[in-house]
């Protein structure tokens, strides 16, 4: 029989083997915190560790992770690290470890379908933090799945949706669940806006973006002059606040453009126009061909809710050809590309699955890029891989324990750890 996680005493070893889910109950108490803050520490060893740096080793075969006060204090191969005394150690035999997984697109961090304020075309100033409902049940399948942060964002049914948030699944209480906030600026281009109100086009859509957005640079502008003692204190203006995290490049816009003109524009107006530190979100159809351009303005690709491009001329210009939109970025030298789900659009736990979709159409794997695309790449796109998106020394210690490759559908996840606390556990009950 498996030995309870509750039932250990400091220092014991809990070895889990193949089929853990069929066996004993991995509890709370001394080892489910014991990596977190206030903890004895926490050893786990591994088969393959993932690693994802941005740069470096992929992958530690036969690895040692240690986890204390809720961030991973060490990483090695396990003849390298020592267990310090007084730590739990759980071996997971044949398993792997790999960092959390990121989704920059989701809507489902207040628990509901999404959060659309049809009111006025372009709105800066409304907040998404007034709704989040942390660990709430839409979260609950997520977690099983090894997504353990997300960005929550609006919905598209203005131009300009208002200020999303960054979070953690599977922690109870608000403060601790907010990886940072604000987390983006949501802007919309094409055709969900066209849908409400007076019905504009592209051009109007465009009109409404650079108008508020030279209104808040400009605000942002007096805001600096001000502090260097060089103006007078602006009226505070709630409506423009982001901009000055956008100006700052503290904050990125999260833009959902989908075909080539739109993802061109995004590009050319966000980034180049305005300085602004800009990912493409969605990035569909065929707005691969935009690749030249979002690389001379370091423009990422996180890809989603669709992954493939149907072969429909007239409509779009294709070889008669389904094409992976992910292959499309890749194959034209972009090494930034990222899946995302626009939960609940395609449920938040299937972000794997959006990288799996990638690979099946054409994207390369050859150096862990689809493991990459889901961790590190989307971390490193909201400048937040110095917490999340790899297992390395002195980030967060958001940790899954999965029976193989985490991108192939038939492997499952065993364990998932969160700021070091265990917060989802196979034998208790699989949720996905």
């Amino acid at each position: 029989m498996l030995t309870s996680l509750r039932s250990l005493a400091l220092g014991a070893v809990l070895t889990i083997a193949p089929g853990i889910a069929e066996e004993g109950v991995l509890a709370d108490a001394v080892a489910a915190d014991a990596g977190a803050r206030g903890g004895a520490g926490l050893a786990l060893r591994t088969a393959k560790a993932l690693v994802a740096a941005d740069e470096g080793p992929q992958v530690i075969d036969h690895a040692l992770i240690l986890v204390k006060d809720g961030k991973i204090e060490a990483i090695g191969p396990a003849r390298e690290v020592e267990v310090p005394e007084g730590y739990v150690l759980v071996d997971v035999g044949e398993h792997w470890v790999m960092p959390g997984m990121l989704d920059l697109h989701s809507h489902v961090g207040g628990g509901m379908r999404d959060i659309n304020d049809m009111v006025y075309q372009a709105n800066p100033g409304l907040r998404i933090r007034s709704t989040v409902v942390p660990d709430n049940d839409m979260l609950q399948k997520p977690v099983a799945a090894g997504v353990t942060s997300l960005l929550y964002i609006p919905g598209s049914g203005t131009n300009m949706g208002g200020v999303g948030l960054l979070m953690k699944t599977g922690v109870p209480g608000y403060e601790d669940c907010i990886l940072r906030d604000p987390g983006s600026l949501k802007i919309a281009q094409g055709d969900n806006p066209t849908r409400w109100g007076y019905g504009m086009g592209r051009v109007l859509m465009n009109h409404h973006l650079r108008k508020t957005i030279e209104k808040g640079l400009a605000y942002a502008t007096s805001y600096e002059s001000y502090e260097q003692g060089v103006g007078p204190k602006p009226e505070r203006n709630i409506q423009l606040d982001v901009f000055r995290d956008l100006k700052a490049r503290d904050i990125q816009v999260s833009t959902h453009t989908q075909y080539y003109q739109l993802v061109m524009m995004s590009i050319l107006m966000l980034s180049r126009d305005y300085g602004f530190d800009t990912f493409i979100d969605h990035g569909s159809f065929d707005s691969y061909k935009t690749t030249p351009l979002a690389l001379e303005h370091d423009v990422a690709a996180i890809l989603g809710p669709r992954e493939i491009m149907a072969a429909r001329p007239p409509r779009y210009d294709t070889d008669g050809q389904i094409h992976g939109s992910a292959w499309g970025f890749q194959d034209r030298g972009h090494p930034q590309v990222g899946f995302n789900t626009d939960a609940p659009v395609v449920p938040q736990e299937e972000l794997p699955l959006q990288a799996a979709m990638g690979v099946r159409y054409g994207f390369n794997e050859d150096l862990m890029q689809s493991v990459r695309g889901v961790t590190i790449v989307p971390a490193k796109t909201m400048n937040i891989h110095h917490r999340v998106g790899s297992l390395e020394v002195g980030k967060d210690a958001d940790l899954v324990v999965v029976t193989g490759n985490p991108i192939d559908p038939r492997n499952g996840v065993e364990l998932v750890w969160v700021n070091g606390t265990l917060v989802y556990d196979a034998t208790e009950g699989r949720r996905w």
